[in-house]
């Protein structure tokens, strides 16, 4: 149950209750909010995650209508199929707006020379975000209208923080609740709210709510009886009025905007038949295909943005993962088109070098530039951090071969864990703190949701985050521990092989990057062997039993 998050919350004495939806607006490790259209009945409460109906019924909606398609939806659709080239225009001059480096540049102006579609290829750490903003920034210098979208109300959050910044008309479309709380005042609304008409809207309902309270203290007479009546028939005319001013101000806001952002699962009701010159589908390889054409189907352009070698859609069905929607339709049309429909960002300002390159080489192509700000920075460089075997070099693996740190499987449940691994993490998180690396510093990153609860459980250190890899996707810390988990004599080391999970957990650190694994389980996956050689080249490979002095005492 994560933020934004749809649930059911019901009255747990009462099984027979249907309960009220809801969404969770917070979440920490011993609170849970949920914000609720109406207050439950009940003294104690139940949550249930819920199915979202509608996201299902707006994408069938929508793969229906371009299955269907004429017209500009239509042509797209071909495109997009294969079936047409994209065609590309003369690029205009412009003036860039931010600083960027050649490749950024480059990449702004393939997309707006763009006639249909193009794909901007971002690795980590090389400014995708920043890029795709430019690209926003001078499609609205040209007159034209923007919707900005994304999978996860995260990435379009991230996109929000940083167009506020320089585009004026700019709205947040959806749940308030799933938006951050410091973007909150950008969304409909919060902009609704300050619209000139809202105060009039509360003052018909506040008559409105005063006529009913009135009608239902009425006598029990012929004439009390006719009175209430015709009370109750003018709230009802009140609060028409004032729905139908509430509509006029959402409509109001959402045509004065120039970028207008959302989830991919747009709301059609609100927005209804607003079409966009151009449309910007960030993170777009952790979309399924079906939830794209919503937006495709109201624009003139496309621009994907994405990295097609970090983490694919989340797609819990077997069956479908084999119906091929596991493949984005970014990573569709980058394996079928090929390099002449998108630019790749090559210069990354957030690793080390030595913590870039071994996924530089093993993904793309070794053309992964780190800038000469991040290319040699250490966590000594940082102040009032001390020196130690952690600190003072950029990557660091702990070979755990031959000592019988075997993995488990959670009691009463599926998922593994390694409670001898998560002994060392917490050491090695002790031995950070105490060099002066602080908790907001640092990030755990494991494949297992089982290892993630042993970890929390025990690590109760300020600030620090311990997360399987899809909560750290776009995301960064100073130093990354990875526990790898799996350790086996069958060399077993199940959706570990799907090696794009372990080039997201690895390009997470800016200045150390600190791996425990078994090398003997690993091994024999091509992958993890190149990746352990690498270890080795650049000295950073050491073993288990150089630490013998390690007790597993707890941090907090």
């Amino acid at each position: 149950m994560k933020v934004g998050s749809p649930v059911i919350v019901s009255d747990n004495d009462e099984h027979s209750d249907e309960g009220s939806s809801g969404v969770v607006s917070r979440r920490n490790n011993h609170v849970i909010e949920v914000a609720l259209e109406q207050w439950p009945a009940g003294d104690r409460f139940r949550i249930d995650l819920s199915p979202d109906e509608t996201t299902r019924r707006r994408q069938r909606s929508a793969m229906n209508a371009a299955r269907n398609a004429t017209g500009r939806a239509g042509k797209l659709r071909d495109m997009m199929l294969g079936i047409v080239e994209p065609r590309f225009d003369r690029e205009r001059p412009f003036q860039i707006f931010d600083q960027l480096n050649p490749p950024q540049e480059d990449a702004v102006r393939f997309a707006l020379s763009a006639k249909d579609f193009a794909i901007i290829h971002g690795p980590p750490g090389t400014g995708k975000t920043t890029t795709l903003v430019e690209i926003i920034r001078q499609a609205v210098a040209r007159g034209e209208r923007v919707l900005a979208c994304a999978s996860s109300n995260t990435a379009v959050d991230n996109l929000l923080e940083r167009l506020v910044r320089t585009t004026p008309h700019v709205v947040r479309v959806g749940h308030p609740a799933r938006v951050t709380e410091s973007l909150r005042e950008h969304t409909l609304d919060e902009l609704v709210r300050e619209h000139e008409s809202t105060a009039m809207v509360r003052e018909l309902m506040r008559e409105s709510e005063s006529l009913m309270r009135q009608a239902a203290k009425s006598v029990r007479s012929r004439e009390g009886y006719r009175r209430a009546t015709e009370m109750r028939s003018e709230a009802r005319m009140l609060q028409n009025q004032a729905r139908s001013l509430e509509r006029q101000a959402i409509q109001y806001v959402l045509d004065a905007s120039d970028v207008i952002c959302t989830t991919t699962t747009i709301d059609d009701d609100l927005l209804g038949s607003r079409r966009f010159d151009l449309v910007v589908i960030d993170e777009a390889c952790q979309c399924t295909e079906s939830s794209v054409w919503q937006a495709i189907a109201r624009a003139e352009r496309v621009i994907f943005a994405g990295d097609h070698c970090q983490l694919p859609p989340t797609v819990l069905s077997d069956i479908a993962s084999r119906e091929g929607m596991k493949q984005s339709l970014m990573e569709r049309l980058v394996n079928q088109i090929g390099p002449e429909i998108y630019r790749r960002l090559t210069v990354q300002y957030r690793m080390h070098n030595e913590i870039m390159q071994f996924s530089s080489d093993h993904f793309y192509d070794g053309s992964l530039i780190a800038d000469v700000s991040v290319a040699a920075h250490l966590l000594t460089d940082l102040r009032n951090i001390s020196s130690n075997r952690f600190t003072d070099r950029p990557v660091k693996f702990i070979d755990t071969a031959g000592a019988e740190y075997d993995e488990e499987i959670e009691p009463d449940g599926l998922s593994k864990l390694n409670s001898r691994e998560a002994n060392l993490v917490i050491r090695i998180v002790k031995e950070l703190v105490e060099s002066g690396v602080k908790g907001e510093q640092i990030a755990v990153i494991v494949p297992y949701a089982a290892q993630v609860r042993l970890l929390r459980s025990r690590l109760n250190l300020e600030g620090i985050e311990i997360d399987t890899v899809d909560g750290f996707q776009g995301r960064e810390k100073e130093v990354v521990i990875i526990s790898l988990v799996r350790s086996n004599d069958r060399r077993e080391i199940g959706f570990l092989s799907d090696t794009r999970r372990t080039n997201v957990a690895l390009t997470r650190a800016r200045r150390g990057l600190i791996v425990i694994g078994d090398s003997a389980t690993f091994a024999s996956n091509p992958f993890y062997s190149e990746m352990f050689e690498y270890f080795e080249l650049i000295d950073s490979y050491d073993s288990v039993w150089n630490f013998t002095d390690w007790d597993g005492a707890e941090v907090g």
